[in-house]
């Protein structure tokens, strides 16, 4: 098996396709982890709960992108990719002085492969037939969430999300002198709900915990069948509605710790398990499996109070571990990475130009497998205004 695609991994054969990561502020660079930082100058995605911390009168608006190169390794042969992707669009404002509000939008995952004539066995015989395969689309996420701070200690948060979007699938399979084609158009829509605490234990540690519950997603499909054997052409069903198999989201619990030290330098650790095996879903091609996910990242920033611009610049580097949640003739598609970046302020509000750099892999070369080697940039955009202010002076 070896992927054309031009926008996303081979594995988006499974399922929605490859889930997205789209990370606000300065999260890429922090190896995706975060979960117990406060919003208080970016929002981040991580938690609702971290709202509960957003300054009175800011309000806040992130948008990103990223630059991906990607080469794809088959035990056979190499292919490069390179592609820009949109991340993430997002603002927040405070309600109250201990509380605010936030709405993202952001792709869910992406369906984009092509796969040529990959050979296969028929199950319970000795013979083989071949499968060619291309999709495109994907499901969006659009996020509602409201974070409550109860004195100066805990926060709690709650998201809202709606999840919609549809994905295109034709295949062929050949077997002997037999050409079966497949045409279909599934279209998806679902809801989920996360909630989210901080606790700090005292100014420079605070715990946090999220939990994303279960969720189905609900499909439809339009598909048709035709078929050619020995020159002779069928057609079995043409543009036909109908249900099939809606998708399940996993329960998720996730847990995080953020330690500061000496005041400019900042540890944050994350761990996250979605127990996919409770879902009970299987491909054609391989099962889905509880996954786990491990996240580390360190943040420095010379001085708080400082008029040198260069002072004012933030660093951050982190790493993460991903045992993914397919397994594929019996073996894991696990990625491994690791990120740096800056955090560039813009004039002497929270607004701030993130660029960050990882580079990882995932999965491996083995039988039918693909291994991913990536370079990734990313670009966000975090602008802070002062708004909700009565004027002084006309």
């Amino acid at each position: 098996m070896f992927s054309q695609s031009i926008s996303s991994s081979p594995y988006s054969l499974y399922g929605l396709g490859s889930l997205y990561d789209s990370d606000f502020g300065s999260i890429p660079a922090t190896g995706s982890s975060g979960m117990a930082l406060p919003s208080d100058n970016f929002i981040n995605n991580l938690n609702p709960a971290s709202l509960g911390y957003l300054p009175l009168n800011h309000f806040m608006f992130d948008i990103g992108g990223k630059a991906i190169a990607t080469t794809y390794q088959s035990s056979s042969k190499t292919e490069k990719r390179n592609n820009f992707q949109f991340s993430h669009i997002a603002f927040a404002f405070p309600v109250t002085k201990n509380s605010a509000f936030s709405a993202a939008l952001r792709p869910y995952s992406s369906a984009a492969f092509k796969i040529s004539n990959l050979k296969l066995p028929i199950e319970n015989s000795q013979e083989f037939y071949y499968l060619t395969a291309a999709g495109s689309g994907g499901l969006n996420n659009f996020d509602f969430s409201y974070g409550y701070r109860f004195g100066n200690k805990l926060s709690l948060g709650l998201t809202g999300t709606a999840l919609f979007g549809s994905t295109t699938d034709e295949r062929s399979y050949v077997v002997s002198n037999s050409l079966t084609t497949i045409h279909k158009e599934t279209s998806y829509k679902g809801v989920r709900a996360t909630l989210g605490t901080q606790y700090k234990i005292d100014s420079t540690f605070t715990i946090a915990s999220t939990f994303k519950a279960p969720s189905r997603v609900k499909a439809t499909k339009v598909q048709s069948v035709e078929s050619i054997t020995g020159g002779v052409e069928s057609v079995f069903e043409y543009n036909k509605a109908s249900d099939t198999d809606d998708y399940y989201l996993p329960l998720e619990i996730g847990i995080g710790i953020s330690k500061r030290f000496k005041n400019n330098l900042n540890m944050t650790l994350d761990y996250e398990k979605s127990l996919w095996n409770d879902t009970n879903q299987s491909e054609l091609f391989g099962n889905f499996v509880n996954q786990d996910r491990f996240a580390l990242g360190f943040i420095f920033k010379a001085k708080k109070d400082t008029r040198s611009y260069w002072d004012k610049i933030q660093y951050s580097a982190g790493a993460n571990f991903d045992t993914g949640y397919l397994e594929v003739d019996g073996k894991r598609i696990n990625n491994a990475a690791i990120s740096v970046g800056l955090s560039l302020p813009i004039e002497n509000t929270f607004s701030a130009l993130n660029i960050s750099y990882s580079y990882g892999q995932k999965g491996k070369v083995s039988d039918n497998l693909i291994k991913e080697n990536y370079h990734k940039i990313s670009l966000n955009l975090s602008l802070d205004g002062i708004w909700f202010v009565k004027r002084k002076f006309e």
